[in-house]
Order: C-alpha cells, then sequence, then structure tokens
C-alpha cells in the first residue's frame, strides 16, 4: 500500500491566542511570509503526497479561502505587472489537491481523524497537526513514509524528549527493532522523566492503515471527557505492529502557545535575506538597554 493522502486537522478554537484567534484561525498565523499550516501542506506535497484533507470547523473558513483561488486579486496583480506575486498566489492553490471537511463530535484531538473518515477511504493516510512543522532533510513525513512503504505498518514519529518536554509530551515505550526504529507499545502521557519509559517523545506525526478507523468508532472519551488519538494509537498496538521512527536532522516548529509561536517568529526573521541582518541588529539593540 501506498500513502497518498494527508489530514490536517485545523478545527481547534486556539484559546491560547484570544482575541486574536476570535477571528484568525491559529494555524493562519504567519510565519516569515507564510501562515504556519502552509508549511505543513508543503511537506505533504514534498514528500509525495497531493491528496490534503483539512479538516476545519465553522471559524476556520479563512483556511479555504486562502487555498483557494481569488480571481480579483489575480487579475489585480497581472493588471499591475506584479508577476511573482501573481505566481505566488496562484501556486498556493495549485500545490495540491484540497479537501475541506468540517468537523463532527465530541472534542478532542481523536474527532478530526473521525471526521475524515469518508473522505480518507479504505487507504493508508498521514496525520500532520496544523499548528506545528519541522524543518528536516529528508521532510519528517518522508522518513515516517519511508518506514511504511517497507514494513506496512502504522508509524509514529518521534524525536528525543529533554527538560521539561517529559511533563509536556506523550513519552513512548517501545521494544528495539531497527536503527532508529522501534516497535510501540503504547504512548504514556506526560509521565515525567523519573517515570518516563525512553526518551522518546511522539510529535504529532503519524501514518496509519485503515485498522485505526474502527477502533476510532468504538473509543470512549477519556481525559477531560474528549477522544484522545493517544488512547486510540495505544489499543492499535495491542491489534498491529506499530513503529516508531527517530526523525533525524529534525527541528520542531510548534505554533501552539504564544511563547514557541514568537521563538519561532525571530527564528524565521533572523533567516531572511531581506531583513534578518536588520532585525538582528535591532535585537542586540534593544537587549542592550
Amino acid at each position: 500500500m501506498k500513502v497518498t493522502k494527508a489530514v490536517i486537522p485545523a478545527a481547534g478554537l486556539g484559546t491560547r491566542f484570544l482575541p486574536w484567534t476570535k477571528a484568525i484561525p491559529k494555524e493562519m498565523l504567519p510565519v516569515g511570509d507564510k501562515p504556519a499550516i502552509q508549511y505543513v501542506v508543503e511537506e505533504c506535497v514534498a514528500s509525495g503526497i497531493k491528496d490534503i484533507i483539512i479538516v476545519t470547523s465553522y471559524h476556520k473558513r479563512a483556511i479555504e479561502d486562502y487555498f483557494d483561488y481569488l480571481p480579483e486579486l489575480e487579475r489585480f496583480l497581472k493588471k499591475q505587472g506584479k508577476t511573482e506575486k501573481l505566481k505566488e498566489v496562484k501556486r498556493v492553490a495549485e500545490m495540491a489537491n484540497f479537501i475541506f471537511v468540517r468537523q463532527k463530535g465530541i472534542y478532542g484531538n481523536a474527532t478530526p481523524v473521525i471526521s475524515a473518515q469518508r473522505a480518507v477511504g479504505d487507504e493508508p493516510f498521514a496525520v500532520l497537526w496544523g499548528d506545528q512543522f519541522f524543518v528536516a532533510q529528508p521532510p519528517r513525513l518522508r522518513q515516517c513514509l519511508k518506514v511504511f512503504e517497507k514494513y506496512q505498518s502504522s508509524v509514529v514519529a518521534t524525536i528525543k524528549a529533554q527538560g521539561d518536554e517529559f511533563y509536556k509530551r506523550g513519552i513512548c515505550e517501545i521494544e528495539d527493532f531497527k536503527p532508529g526504529v522501534f516497535k510501540l507499545k503504547r504512548i504514556i502521557e506526560k509521565p515525567g522523566p523519573k517515570k518516563a519509559p525512553s526518551d522518546l517523545a511522539a510529535y504529532g506525526t503519524y501514518v496509519f492503515t485503515p485498522d485505526i478507523f474502527p477502533i476510532l468508532a468504538k473509543l470512549k472519551p477519556g481525559r477531560d471527557g474528549e477522544l484522545w488519538l493517544v488512547d486510540a494509537i495505544t489499543k492499535l498496538c495491542q491489534q498491529k505492529q506499530v513503529l516508531a521512527v527517530e526523525l533525524q536532522n529534525a527541528r520542531l516548529y510548534d505554533v501552539g502557545n504564544q511563547l514557541n509561536y514568537y521563538r519561532t517568529v525571530v527564528d524565521f526573521m533572523l533567516k531572511d535575506k531581506e531583513i534578518g541582518s536588520k532585525i538582528k541588529t535591532y535585537l542586540k539593540n534593544q537587549l542592550g538597554k
């Protein structure tokens, strides 16, 4: 089986960014010259996936508009002779086949995957969160797909946890399998360093076989009365082989909270060829005050 579809959940309320997210989806917050979710879509495309299923909700219409054609804007850019901007605007709409699905059901991060089932069909598929992305070579999703294509087992991406991440992330209980690849037994949420079964944290990238859907259909609400994907993954591990891949040469950018978002923005500003040196000088001056 080959993976041709990716699901990007983007239906959350984004309460950490209120009042911004009353009108602006957090996935649309700018990082450099793009919204955060575009980096996720571009990674899918770079990994060979062109069918992108984005799960949204009533207040996320801006995401659908962004990945659509805008004829009035395109005519204006053409009339003004702004050919490079015109190419970029059209490229955003043309980079993939976009399918938008409204989330339905109990709140929780398993719900958007359930909502996407009809669009996915009886096929393997990837899941990547819309508010975090990696800069990696090869792309983190490509690293996961390579393992899936070889073993035809569901795959969870991991990176080494450090410091307080043991209190914030799901930590994997694993068995040795191949170099850089492990058999996943379960994911333990926020165990702390003393109770952690390994130093590998699961980081929002999954490749599932269709076997996940019957489990999701029977999933009971867990913590806070929500449906949690980690609970479904643990049940899947009891029925099928699930592999954990330790990502290589990968740097995470998580824009799901304000501190990490601002760090990400600063990193990308400093890397910008046009303004990077000016931003660096500005920050030095500010820190010197």
